[in-house]
């Protein structure tokens, strides 16, 4: 009978916990759908609200607008190469700061640990960090888009979490077979570490793909402008209230409502993100666990 029991109560559970995912999946893609069902609708349903899940008298117009700018496949090239070139220098940069710090017999590592602890919770300022960066010469530049987020205390401490977690027996017998730092961090951790660098180079493309922040505080060359600086001018344009006489002239012409273009704008961009997802999905929870095991 008290098995019984428990196998009803496990069901029960089971059940509860299917309607209530069930619910929240239904509640966090619904705005991905209608974003889409926007996207894609004509302008007189979007006018009436008549859309929701589903497009409403499908129309590419809005699509059509975003891709008539030319440079858009600037800014989708060079977001490509800020997104891929600044997460292989953070998972490097990441992966050479945490090594040491998880080796053992290296004297700083604590000092160290701790001062990386402290930049967690003091920053220099937006402020200071711009004139540092201007004196570097890095302003408007495709390196300013890279070298300054390359590292941050939460990645190296993670890094350094799962080092740690490696059995000191492999680092020991590689080097006393003569294996020098450098060899045994590539050869030996690193090949170890794929869970954890698929993980966080998703986090790295991720964040650089939705980064905008820094190419407006950094960036005048417009050629040089990310993919998200790029739509927020469109959607900044198209917006009713700072609309200019060529951009209605060209919506009305294309029969286009603003909301087809603002929603389109976002489809652009999440879009190409979303396929990364499915080939790094395996690694995602077991790199984050791993990294996150040991203190």
């Amino acid at each position: 009978m008290r098995h019984y029991d428990r196998g009803l109560s496990s069901k029960v559970f089971d059940a509860c916990n299917y309607v209530f995912l069930t619910a929240l999946c239904i509640v966090m893609l619904y705005p991905l759908a209608n974003t889409l069902a926007v996207s894609l609708s004509s302008p007189d349903k979007i006018i009436r609200g008549e859309v929701g899940w589903f497009p409403r008298g499908f129309n590419l117009e809005g699509y059509r607008y975003v891709f008539a700018d030319s440079s858009i496949w600037t800014a989708f090239g060079n977001t490509v190469g800020y997104a891929l070139v600044g997460t292989l220098i953070m998972l490097l940069v990441t992966s050479l700061t945490a090594y040491p710090l998880a080796i053992p017999g290296f004297v700083l590592r604590k000092f160290i640990t701790i001062f990386i602890l402290i930049t967690m919770f003091f920053g220099g300022g937006l402020i200071p960090t711009y004139l540092l960066i201007r004196k570097m010469g890095m302003l408007d530049t495709f390196w300013v888009m890279v070298i300054p987020g390359a590292i941050s205390a939460y990645n190296v401490i993670l890094f350094r979490t799962f080092f740690k977690s490696i059995p000191k027996d492999l680092w020991e017998s590689a080097y006393v077979d003569g294996a020098n730092d450098f060899r045994i961090l590539f050869q030996i951790y690193l090949p170890l570490s794929k869970a954890l660098l698929a993980t966080f180079g998703l986090f790295g493309i991720v964040g650089a793909w939705n980064g905008w922040f820094d190419a407006l505080i950094y960036l005048n060359d417009e050629t040089k402008y990310p993919i998200q600086m790029l739509l927020r001018k469109m959607i900044m344009e198209t917006d009713s209230s700072s609309m200019n006489a060529q951009t209605f002239e060209m919506m009305a012409t294309m029969k286009v409502h603003s909301k087809n273009i603002k929603m389109s704008t976002v489809m652009v961009t999440i879009i190409p993100i979303l396929f990364i997802f499915p080939f790094l999905q395996k690694y995602f929870v077991t790199g984050f666990m791993l990294g996150s095991v040991k203190g």
